[in-house]
């Protein structure tokens, strides 16, 4: 798995039944790094799960670890050049020069509590709500989905897919 995983995974081809959820729950790695925020890891767990099947990713491996705003600061200098915190940052492992090494990697997103926690309050919303968004938000960088280039189409069709599975993963309404 990724770069703060141990990599265990059930041999073997494309489980079904009770071992394809075995697999599913082999295939998701979280890790709390902080302790200033409570994270429901159980929760955190099944939407991911969730979030995978919904994505068609559910034979595939993906890591989250939680941080804080430093840690979350000297990732984002290091990897990105950027001297602040920041909510979310994806590694794709489905493209770059390794890509091809174990095409089941999908990624790493790394999130910092603090800054989620900051962004919940003054927007008003539940902390597992925005935790639930920035997941979503972290995948769908992962598989390609890009709101930072110029290109308004691609900017829109992420936050569309980022709306639709927050509304499929907390069955609501789809209203766009």
């Amino acid at each position: 798995m990724g770069f703060f995983t141990n990599g265990s995974i059930i041999p073997g081809s494309m489980p079904t039944g009770k071992e394809h959820y075995e697999r599913i729950l082999m295939a998701i790695s979280i890790q709390n790094q902080q302790k200033k925020v409570k994270i429901d890891l159980r929760r955190i767990r099944q939407l991911v799960r969730r979030l995978l099947l919904a994505v068609e990713c559910a034979d595939k491996e993906i890591s989250l670890l939680f941080v804080d705003d430093a840690k979350i600061t000297e990732i984002n200098q290091r990897y990105l050049g950027r001297n602040y915190p920041t909510n979310v940052i994806s590694f794709s492992f489905l493209e770059g020069e390794f890509s091809g090494v174990n095409p089941d990697l999908l990624g790493d997103i790394v999130i910092s509590a603090d800054t989620a926690l900051r962004d919940a309050e003054s927007g008003g919303l539940p902390l597992e709500d925005e935790l639930d968004f920035l997941i979503i938000h972290g995948l769908l960088h992962i598989l390609g989905y890009d709101h930072e280039k110029e290109n308004d189409e691609e900017r829109e069709q992420m936050q569309k897919k980022e709306q639709e599975l927050f509304f499929l993963l907390h069955d609501y309404p789809l209203e766009l």
